[in-house]
Parts: structure tokens; sequence; C-alpha cells
């Protein structure tokens, strides 16, 4: 019966995704607890803006960002599905851990090896799934896997908005409180996740079985600096790369500052903390689908029919909603603009990672599909979203010691003007992009 488990999904590439889908669901979901429950963890522990800032930056990216440059070459190398199955009980695990922190370095400590175990989905799985699908279908396959970082930060929402304030079960009353609140939701995602985590050993790696078949171990053999020197050369060869992952850095920037977004409604919005977590979860549910669904769908259909590259699809984008961006932050909470705000912030979202991951993979050699993707996320992780999470806290301590009026509307002002220079970024990613391709094509040839 496993046997036969085993091969029944390992054949339908769409169970594949769908599944890989549901566990970078449950990565992100994790990850953006905390940020979620800012508005419930910060009071509880007494954290500086600061120190929650390196909380949702380095506390966790450091380990993140550098072990996933490892991960990501680890992944073309060994068996991808066991590796996945590895990391989400690893990270599983210390989610659990999380929920029993009762200060700012309990909390930090175990983050570092969250970091760890997430490292590994990614790449791995961007690998798995550029193995199972033709490149012409690989924005829409991205955008799907991507679906887990819009619906992710909803859920996150919607486990405070709806479940953080439910009354515990008498018996774990001494364990959570009066109410489950934010460590008992730590405590059911741990679960869930290593469930989850070892499901994953019923999928093949099929890109193994295809190896052996064809007696072609080459990709077995490539080591970790192998695959570092083919990297730093693709950099050096491809502007359209190298800018595409520089747009994705300074993306990220406005996505490290939004960590402070709870926070923002509550304190200068005059929102209820349940409240605001109930109506942004709902938000980015729908806002985050349709960004997902438009961002894959059009992006591929933008490359080809004007062959431009899906940068100039999110140069175009990101110009037109820049207004929207910004003006939202200033005008009243009950103003239709607010709230326009908000669902083009849920749907830009959607719409960043399809095309970009997708562009990276196409712009390097097929054997180093997993590791670029883990550069890439080391780039937007430890430098994007450090410098927006814990630039953007220190910047909100600054404001507050200064008796700066709104210091939150102010610093995510600032930090969302520097996350808009990915503008030009993509703009001369997509010009460039045709023609790194072709070079990349005729240097695979020769």
């Amino acid at each position: 019966m496993v046997i036969l488990s085993q091969n029944l999904l390992s054949m339908n590439p769409y169970r594949l995704l769908f599944f890989l889908t549901v566990l970078n669901l449950l990565n992100i979901t994790d990850r953006q607890l905390i940020a979620s429950f800012a508005n419930y963890i910060v009071p509880e522990l007494s954290l500086t803006g600061w120190q929650f800032g390196l909380l949702t930056s380095l506390a966790f990216i450091f380990f993140y960002s550098i072990m996933g440059l490892f991960m990501g070459a680890l992944a073309d190398r060994v068996n991808r599905s066991k590796l996945i199955a590895f990391g989400v009980v690893l990270w599983s695990i210390f989610t659990v851990a999380s929920g029993a922190a009762k200060s700012f370095i309990t909390l930090a400590l175990p983050r570092m090896f969250i970091g760890v175990g997430e490292s590994i989905i990614t790449p791995t799985s961007m690998s798995l799934l550029g193995d199972a699908f033709p490149p012409k279908r690989m924005g829409f396959v991205a955008g799907f896997y991507y679906l887990g970082v819009p619906l992710g930060v909803a859920i996150s929402l919607l486990l405070v908005g709806f479940v953080a304030d439910i009354k515990s079960p008498i018996f774990l009353e001494g364990l959570l409180g009066e109410t489950i609140g934010w460590r008992g939701c730590f405590y059911m995602l741990g679960i869930l996740g290593v469930v989850l985590g070892l499901s994953m050993l019923l999928f093949k790696d099929t890109r193994r079985i295809n190896s052996v078949a064809n007696h072609n171990p080459v990709e077995e053999e490539l080591s970790f600096s192998q695959a570092m020197r083919i990297l730093v050369d693709a950099l050096k060869n491809s502007p359209a790369l190298t800018l595409t992952i520089a747009g994705g850095v300074f993306y990220h920037i406005i996505l490290g500052a939004a960590a402070f977004e709870q926070i923002w409604y509550v304190e200068e919005r005059g929102f209820d903390r349940s409240i605001i977590a109930q109506i942004t979860g709902i938000i980015a549910v729908f806002a985050g689908l349709a960004g997902v669904l438009f961002g894959g769908l059009v992006s591929d259909w933008w490359q080809e029919k004007t062959n431009q590259g899906r940068p100039i699809f999110l140069f175009w984008l990101s110009l037109i909603l820049l207004p929207v961006g910004i003006l939202y932050r200033f005008v009243e909470p009950d103003s239709v603009i607010f709230w326009i705000g908000v669902v083009v912030g849920y749907f830009q979202l959607g719409c960043f990672y399809g095309p970009t991951f997708s562009t990276v993979q196409e712009l390097v050699p097929e054997k180093i599909r997993a590791t670029v993707v883990a550069f890439y996320i080391l780039c937007i992780n430890l430098i994007g979203l450090t410098v927006g999470s814990l630039g953007t806290g220190i910047l909100i301590d600054i404001f507050k010691q200064g008796s700066i009026a709104e210091p939150y509307t102010w610093s995510l002002l600032i930090f969302g003007f520097i996350g808009s220079l990915a503008i030009p970024c993509y703009l001369i990613a997509g010009r460039r992009y045709a023609q790194d391709k072709q070079s990349l094509e005729r240097s695979i040839q020769s």
C-alpha cells in the first residue's frame, strides 16, 4: 500500500505542486506569526522597536539565508523529498519551543533553528518543480507555489483575529492562560508541521529516478564550490539576473518594514487588534490569490508575446501602484483610498514571486537551479528583510525618543521609498532579458 501511494504521488506533478504549496503555506504562516501577533507579543515580553525588528529579521534571517545557500547546493546532490521532510520537522519542533518563550532571548534562540529548517524548503521545492514542469509553465508554477506567501500571511492574521482570544480548554489553562493566545497558536502550528513534514516522505524524487535511468550521474557529482563558480559566472555575465535579484532585495525592504503594520494599525489608526487582524486576514486571502493568479498568468503571457522578460511586467505593475502605496499612509482609516491601499499591498505581494523566481531560474544553467534560488533567497532576506525590519524598528525608536508624531507612519513611508528603487532595477533587467537568455543558450550549446 505504501509503495502504491508513493508511485501514485510521484507520477502526477500537480499533486507534487499542491503539496509543496501546502508546505510553503505552513512555512510562511510560521514565519509571519510573530509579526501578526505583534500587538500581543511586544507588550507581554516588553520588547523595544529594535528588539522586535531583530526578531523578525536577523534572529531568523541570518541562519535562514546563509544555510539556504548550502541547502540549495545540497538539493542539487541528494534526495530532495527526504531533505524537505527533514527541514519541515526541524522547524516545527522549534516552533513549539517558540511558544514557550518568556523573554526576548528565549524567543530569539528558537527562531535561529527555525531559520535553518525553513532554509531547505524553497530552493529544494523549486528544483523539484523545475524537473516536473516544462519551462514555459514555470511562471504559473512558481506563482502557484508562492500562493503560500499571501495565504500564509492571511492565515497568521486570521489566527490572531479568530483563534487567539478563544477560551483555553480547562486542562490547558496552566500552560496557555485563560485564552489560547499566541502561545497556543505556535504549539498547534508546530504539531501540524511535524505531521505534514513526515508526509513528504510519500513523494519520490523523480529527477533522481530519471538520472539513474539515463545513466547520467553528472549532476550528482556537482560540488558546492563548482556550483558557486557557475553561479558567480552567471551573475557576471547576466545583468538581467543581477538586477532581477537587486529588484527583489529592494522590494523586500518594504516587506521587512511591513512587520510593523499591525502595530501601525492599532497605535496610529485606532483599530482594535483583533478586528484589524480579522479584516486584513480576509483581504489578504482574496487580494493575495488574485495577485498570484494575475502575476503568474499575465507575466507568462507578457513574456511569450513581448519577449521582454517578466521583470518589465513587474516594472509597470510597481510603477502604476506606487502612488496608492504612498497616499494611503496619510488618509483617514474610513477613507476608500485607505482600504484600496491595503488591498493593493496584498495584491502586489501575490504578483511578485512567480515572475521573479521563474526569471532567476531561466537565466542560469539547469544544474544550479536550486543553488540560484537559494542565493536569491539569501539576498532578499539577509539584505532586504533585515534592512527593512531592523531598520524600521530602529527608526521608530529614534522617532519616539525625539517625540516625532506618528513614528510608525513616517518610518514605514521612508522605507517604502527606499524599496521603490526596485522599479528601475526591473526596467533594466527586462530590457536585458532576451539578450542574456540567448547568451546563456549559446554557452550551453558550446
